[in-house]
């Protein structure tokens, strides 16, 4: 593979130049209630290529890979060459040749992680077996289980002799119960997804009877009495909000093409309590946002994006990290071969701290713990999320459940209120993602400890 891709970028007249070229070998299950709705195996192959002259870019994807890519290259290189100047340059890595395999346990082996080896029946036996569960359930209309499994393949070399063939499997399911009594519908989801192979899905029966369970108990619930109350989330809410509150801020390209920005995300800036530190790493091993090299073939790295407060770092592609004089951060990354890659995030949690749950709840008189996320929205340093439900904390206990939660905010305010971080960081995956520029679900991690925040903002009845 590494001589045809060289073929095809070798002697163009440009300034920089790289090719990406992959397989992808998906398999998706569905129920919808007792029904099986949809089995599907499917194979794709294609790839994205790039030149880069005098601050401009020329991207092209494509289907077939032979000599006509030669032609492609070639009038793609004489195309960007007409550009007028631009600013702009790209952070140079140098010659490189690596080929990353699965990323195997001591306890696995490439048949247990590779869910090409799985038989479809199985699978199916799988997401069949997790569905019967939430129908057994007295109280439940319908349900919605999907299984998924993706393997890839991903080559890239650069101009610089820059190669790289990496192997990613992406295995998971998810199962969503309707309860209903009456008029009265609720409905309760969660997801498993882990890099892990076919074998980490299975004995996963307690997250599904969570499910019948939950959904169940929210046709008891009360909607929650709006105002401003201390909290305590969970670290799925922790994460989302270290995600999708901070985590967008700290994408390089957001920064450098927003004047606002910019000065909001100044560099040694305090956005947050001493303790609060928030990193996007993909060297994580077994997380849904981890790899060896970004699709611009950069290493991996940890970022410490917030470290006791401060804002230290931020993401980069290499365009942003030449433009902003900064070290390249591996976070380029595209959702398949039919796009370019943009600044992504990989795993980005809280890290955790000395706290644990029980002090929080016992430190707390009358407040809320806050579970789960129903998505939300964010607008520079306003956030509103939708938590799945909470439940009222009082005297120190966990009381009676309440519904239709929602936390709204200025995200930097809103990191200065932490008053205690746990020590029981969880990281999260699923089968769902992260989007940005129309690249979505791009597989991500997201995770933190439980947090207790002293005061926020809660609409409700």
């Amino acid at each position: 593979m590494k001589a045809f891709l060289k073929n095809v970028i070798d002697g163009l007249a440009v300034d920089y130049a790289d090719i990406r070229a992959e397989e992808v070998e998906r398999t998706g299950i569905l129920y919808r209630g007792r029904d099986l709705d949809e089995m599907e195996r499917s194979f794709e192959r294609g790839g994205c290529l790039r030149v880069f002259h005098k601050g401009n870019w020329v991207v092209s994807t494509f289907n077939v890979l032979d000599d006509s890519l030669v032609e492609l290259a070639e009038e793609m290189a004489a195309r960007v060459g007409k550009l007028p100047s631009a600013p702009g340059m790209v952070a140079s890595l140098g010659p490189h040749d690596e080929t990353v395999p699965l990323a195997l346990t001591p306890e696995s082996d490439a048949e247990t992680i590779d869910p090409r080896a799985v038989p479809l029946a199985e699978k199916h036996a799988l997401i069949r077996h997790y569905n019967d569960i939430l129908l057994a359930a007295d109280g439940i209309s319908t349900t919605l289980s999907r299984y998924q499994d993706v393997h890839r393949e991903v080559a890239f070399l650069s101009s610089e002799d820059r190669y790289v063939n990496q192997r990613f499997v992406d295995t998971g399911f998810s199962c969503t119960a309707v309860a209903k009594d009456g008029t009265d519908i609720q409905t309760y989801s969660d997801s498993f997804g882990k890099p892990l192979g076919f074998a980490a899905l299975r004995n996963r029966e307690p997250v599904v009877e969570r499910i019948a369970r939950v959904a169940l108990d929210l046709l008891q619930a009360e909607p929650v009495e709006a105002g401003t109350w201390p909290v305590i989330i969970d670290p799925l809410l922790a994460g989302v909000f270290a995600h999708e509150a901070f985590g967008h801020l700290s994408e390089a390209d957001q920064v450098a093409e927003n004047e606002q920005l910019r000065e909001l995300m100044k560099l040694g800036s305090r956005f947050g309590v001493d303790e609060l530190t928030i990193v996007d790493d993909a060297t994580m091993f077994g997380e849904r946002g981890s790899y060896r090299y970004d699709d611009e073939g950069a290493s991996a790295e940890r970022t410490e994006l917030i470290r006791h407060g401060i804002l230290v770092e931020r993401l980069h592609n290499r365009q942003t990290a030449q433009q902003m004089n900064e070290p390249p951060t591996g976070n380029a990354r595209a959702l398949s071969y039919r796009f370019p890659p943009i600044v992504r995030m990989s795993n980005t949690y809280i890290e955790p701290r000395s706290r644990q749950l029980d002090d929080m709840l016992e430190s707390m008189e009358r407040g809320l713990y806050v579970v789960g996320s129903r998505g939300g929205m964010t607008e520079l340093e306003s956030f509103t999320f939708a938590a799945k439900y909470a439940r009222l904390v009082e005297h120190g206990r966990l009381t009676k459940m309440v519904r239709n939660v929602t936390l709204s905010g200025n995200v930097f305010e809103t990191m200065k209120n932490i008053d205690m971080i746990g020590d029981d960081l969880t990281m999260f995956g699923g089968i769902g993602g992260c989007g940005k520029e129309g690249q979505s679900p791009l597989p991500v991690g997201l995770g933190a400890p439980h947090i207790s925040i002293k005061g926020i903002v809660i609409g409700g009845r």
